[in-house]
């Protein structure tokens, strides 16, 4: 059965959503947010814990990364063992998560687009640009020209 076009699906999601920054970040829901996110990361990934603290570390070129460091990133129990940005990737990296930048960068308002989907945002830049060129010649046409030629 095909869906018809004029009515609307109440549990679809939009793949790109709109968002709006928060005027203030609580930065312990914030925290548990992150570590519940990586927690599910790492459940998600084909890797157990000390292949991703492995490969975490050489990404970053260090000796090692421990995986009890690994578990204090994702414990929402030890809230001062933050991650820095530059473990963050590595972490992303090691478990194939990119949906995780998402997450981090949600609450500013921002989506995050990957690889080729960056050309679709260009797309609806470049129509959105067309259409207002458009409406600028119609209103351009709606105005007769007199052409005076002096003879």
């Amino acid at each position: 059965m095909r869906r018809d076009p004029s009515q609307l699906d109440f549990f679809a999601q939009p793949l790109f959503p709109v968002r709006s920054p928060v005027a203030r970040i609580d930065i312990d829901r914030y925290r548990s947010k992150m570590k519940r996110a990586m927690a599910r990361a790492i459940r998600e990934c084909p890797y157990d814990r000390p292949t991703i603290a492995a490969r975490m570390a050489q990404y970053l070129g260090l000796p090692s990364i421990s995986k009890a460091m690994l578990d204090a990133y994702t414990a929402e129990s030890k809230g001062g063992h933050d991650i820095t940005l530059p473990r963050f990737a590595a972490f992303v990296h090691a478990t194939g998560a990119m949906w995780l930048w998402d997450e981090a960068v949600s609450d500013q308002g921002a989506t995050l687009l990957v690889g080729d989907e960056a050309r679709l945002a260009e797309i609806a830049r470049l129509q959105q640009e067309q259409e207002t060129i458009k409406a600028e010649l119609r209103a351009l046409r709606s105005t007769p020209v007199h052409i005076r030629r002096e003879r």
